[in-house]
């Protein structure tokens, strides 16, 4: 471990690598933002919200990229987690639930809605997970794709952690640290995250699918304290 601020490789997409990287610098590291993916909004993509009775966001990228393509406001947002409920909010959302967890949290607070229609899921290319199924067949989920996550040709830096914020990015991830001459150790923000690298190296999972409690368990794992709050 470096004997100075512990340097963290931050590998998730922009815009968040740098809001990730901001908050470690306020915690005591040196972050290396070298993300292994990039975010590419689809243009054009039509927005129909016939029969549509709630929308439903896993990321802030889902957010950002449905707000680029409509004005539309007036469905309920029911979102993954805190952070993409403040995204939805900041849109124009009025009527914003979160799941405060991951995809199977989200699909349980939809189906528990009860929802008159069907939910507008507008995401990626490649979903982490099959909202669909976790909402069950009492309300259909439409999936919208409006933006795809594309490698990147990026180095690995020389680092003591690297941060894992999706299942694929751990994908990514696999081939460029096995090519390093001294692996890091990991923290993953969910299990499914994680599970690329399982047999790999030594991965820290955080406590709840958000940053707050990722980096919670990079300074447990580091034994630095917390902040106070």
């Amino acid at each position: 471990m470096s004997p100075e601020a512990p340097r963290v490789w931050v590998t998730r997409a922009e815009p968040g690598a740098g809001r990730t990287a901001a908050r470690l610098r306020e915690l005591g590291c040196q972050p290396i933002v070298a993300p292994v993916l990039k975010i590419e909004r689809i243009n054009g993509v039509p927005i129909d919200l016939d029969g549509v009775a709630a929308l439903a966001f896993t990321s802030i990228n889902g957010v950002s990229a449905f707000a680029a393509l409509s004005n539309r406001r007036d469905r309920p947002a029911f979102c993954v987690g805190d952070a993409t409920a403040e995204a939805a909010r900041q849109v124009g959302f009025a009527d914003v639930c979160s799941a405060s967890g991951d995809v199977e949290a989200l699909g349980r607070l939809i189906a528990a809605a009860e929802l008159p229609g069907m939910v507008l899921a507008p995401g990626a290319e490649q979903p982490a997970g099959d909202l669909g199924a976790y909402v069950g067949g009492s309300t259909p989920v439409r999936r919208l794709v409006v933006y795809r996550t594309i490698e990147t040709s990026v180095a690995p830096p020389s680092c003591d952690a690297v941060l894992i914020h999706s299942p694929r990015a751990g994908c990514v991830l696999r081939p460029l640290i096995e090519a390093m001459p001294e692996r890091p150790f990991a923290v993953a923000i969910s299990p499914a995250a994680a599970r690329p690298l399982a047999d790999l190296l030594s991965c820290a999972i955080a406590d709840r699918p958000d940053e707050t409690a990722l980096l919670a368990a990079l300074l447990a794992t580091l034994g630095k304290p917390l902040p106070p709050v």
